[in-house]
C-alpha cells in the first residue's frame, strides 16, 4: 500500500513539474509521424518490399511507443542521473560506432548500420548524438579543468574523433551535424567570434580538400557538381522527384491516397517524407509542421533564457539546435535548396534508430526544463 502511494506521489510530482507545452508539442510531432506513416509512407515501403500492407506502420508504432517509454523514464529520473546515464550510454554507443567499419552492414555504398543478433538493425551515430551534446556540455562546464582553452580542445578532439569515424562510413550529412553542434556549444559558452570563424573556415577547407582529393568521396563531389550545374549533373533524380511531388500537391494537396509522384520518390518514408506529405496534404500542412517545430524551439529557448545553470543552458541549446539543423537539411534537400544527402526528419520519418535518438533527446530536454516549474 505504501509503495503504491509512493508511486502515485512520484508520478504526481512528475506531472506537476513537467513542462506540459513542450511535452504536448513533442507528442504532436510523434503522432503526426504515425498518422502520415499510416496513410502514406508505410504503403509505399511495403509495396516496394512486397510485405504486409501495414507492416511498416506497425513497426513504426512499436518504435514510437518505445520512444514514449524512454521519454517518460528520462524525464522522470533525477537530473544528476541524466549525466551519469549519458556518460555510460555515450561510451557504449561510441564502441558501436567504432565497430561500424569492421562489422557494419553496407547499404548503397555506405557502412552506417550494425546487425546485433536478434536486435533490429541500428545506426550507432543516432545513439551517439543526444549523449554527445550532454558530454560536450559537461566537458566545457567542468570544474576539473581550470584552463578554459583546454576544455575547448578536449571537446574539439571528441568532435574530430566522431567526425573521422563518420567520414570512414562515409556519412557527410551526420558529420556536418556533429560539427555544427560543437560550433553552437562553444559559441554559446562565450568563445570569441574571431576564433569561431577561424575554426569554421579551417573545417570547411578540410572537408573540401577531403572531398576533392580522396577517390572514395567522388560521389559527393559529383552530387555537388550536379547541384550547381543541374543540366549537366546526373545526381539530381531524387531531389527532382521530391520537388516535383511538392509542386504537384499545390497548396491544399491531392488528398489522402491520391498522390502518384510519391511512388517515384526514393526513400519516401525516411529521407523524403516531407515531399510525400506535401503532395497529398499540401504546402499548408508543411507550414503547420514547421510552425510546430518553431514553437517547440521557442519554448525550449525561453527556458534557456531563464536558466542560470550554464551546463543546462548548453545542453538545451545544443539539443534544440541539432533538431533544427536536421529538420532544415531534410526540408532543404527536398526543395533542392541543399545538395542531396540522406537525412531523416526528426519525429516524423520512419526509422527505429532515428525515433529512439529523438526520443532520448526529448526526454533529456523535458528533464532539464521541468526544474524551474517546481520552484
Amino acid at each position: 500500500m505504501k509503495e503504491k502511494l509512493f508511486s502515485y506521489i512520484s508520478f504526481y510530482q512528475w506531472w506537476k513539474s513537467i513542462d506540459k507545452p513542450i511535452l504536448s508539442l513533442i507528442l504532436i510531432l510523434f503522432l503526426a509521424g504515425l498518422f502520415f506513416s499510416l496513410v502514406s509512407t508505410s504503403l509505399i515501403a511495403s509495396d516496394k518490399l512486397d510485405t504486409n500492407t501495414y507492416f511498416f506502420f506497425f513497426k513504426h508504432t512499436v518504435f514510437v511507443f518505445f520512444g514514449f517509454f524512454l521519454i517518460f523514464i528520462l524525464s522522470f529520473i533525477p537530473e544528476k542521473e541524466i549525466y551519469r546515464i549519458s556518460l555510460i550510454f555515450f561510451c557504449l554507443s561510441l564502441v558501436l560506432l567504432f565497430l561500424v567499419p569492421i562489422i557494419g552492414v553496407e547499404i548503397k555504398g555506405s557502412k552506417r548500420w550494425i546487425d546485433l543478433l536478434v536486435l533490429p538493425r541500428i545506426q550507432p551515430i543516432e545513439f551517439v548524438k543526444p549523449f554527445l551534446i550532454v558530454i560536450m556540455s559537461m566537458i566545457i562546464c567542468s570544474q576539473k579543468y581550470t584552463n578554459f582553452n583546454l576544455k575547448y580542445f578536449l571537446s574539439f578532439l571528441l568532435t574530430i574523433l566522431i567526425s573521422s569515424l563518420l567520414i570512414l562510413q562515409p556519412d557527410v550529412g551526420q558529420t556536418l551535424l556533429i560539427g555544427f553542434s560543437w560550433l553552437v556549444l562553444i559559441f554559446i559558452s562565450g568563445i570569441s567570434i574571431f576564433f569561431l570563424s577561424l575554426v569554421f573556415f579551417i573545417s570547411l577547407a578540410t572537408i573540401a580538400s577531403i572531398i576533392s582529393y580522396l577517390p572514395q568521396f567522388k560521389y559527393i563531389k559529383d552530387r555537388l557538381f550536379s547541384f550547381f550545374n543541374p543540366e549537366m549533373g546526373t545526381h539530381n533524380f531524387q531531389s527532382d522527384k521530391a520537388l516535383e511531388a511538392i509542386i504537384s500537391g499545390g497548396f491544399f494537396g491531392k488528398g489522402i491516397g491520391e498522390g502518384t509522384l510519391k511512388n517515384r520518390v526514393p526513400e519516401a518514408h525516411t529521407d523524403y517524407i516531407i515531399s510525400v506529405i506535401s503532395e497529398e496534404f499540401g504546402v499548408i500542412f508543411i507550414m503547420l509542421i514547421l510552425l510546430t517545430y518553431l514553437v517547440l524551439i521557442f519554448s525550449v529557448l525561453k527556458k534557456v533564457y531563464k536558466e542560470n545553470d550554464k551546463k543546462i543552458k548548453l545542453i538545451l541549446t545544443g539539443s534544440i539546435s541539432l533538431i533544427l539543423m536536421q529538420a532544415m537539411i531534410h526540408i532543404g534537400v527536398n526543395i533542392r535548396l541543399f545538395p542531396t544527402t540522406g537525412m531523416t526528419l526528426p519525429f516524423l520519418s520512419y526509422g527505429g534508430s532515428s525515433i529512439i535518438s529523438i526520443s532520448i533527446m526529448s526526454g533529456i530536454i523535458l528533464n532539464l526544463t521541468k526544474r524551474k516549474i517546481t520552484e
